[in-house]
């Protein structure tokens, strides 16, 4: 029987780019949850979530920045600091989402 180094990269691949889009996604969704609370209760956290499916970070900040009236750069840091801390969060529930070398 002979060992197949190809079909083990390939599975290797399919398996960590799965995972690291769930992280991607899991870390995503979390952020904005947090940003949701940081504001306050202008904002709800159900409107942010599931406007990720349909828009890029960078045009949520945007709508939402006028929405509050507040500048986007301070939007931004905010978002910053919540990404942050939803990465940290993570990491202690799911683990590190580095890729897992071949030993």
């Amino acid at each position: 029987m002979v060992w197949d180094l190809r079909g083990a990269m390939l599975k290797k691949q399919e398996v960590e780019t799965a995972r690291l889009q769930d992280f991607a996604f899991r870390h995503r969704a979390r952020t904005m949850r947090l940003l949701a609370a940081a504001i306050g209760p202008d904002v709800a956290a159900e409107d942010l979530v599931g406007e990720i499916a349909l828009r890029p970070d960078e045009a949520i900040l945007d709508r939402l920045a006028a929405r509050l009236g507040m500048p986007l750069r301070q939007v931004a840091a905010l978002h910053a600091q919540c990404a942050v801390a939803a990465r940290a969060q993570l990491i202690a529930e799911i683990g590190d989402p580095t890729p897992h070398r071949l030993a």
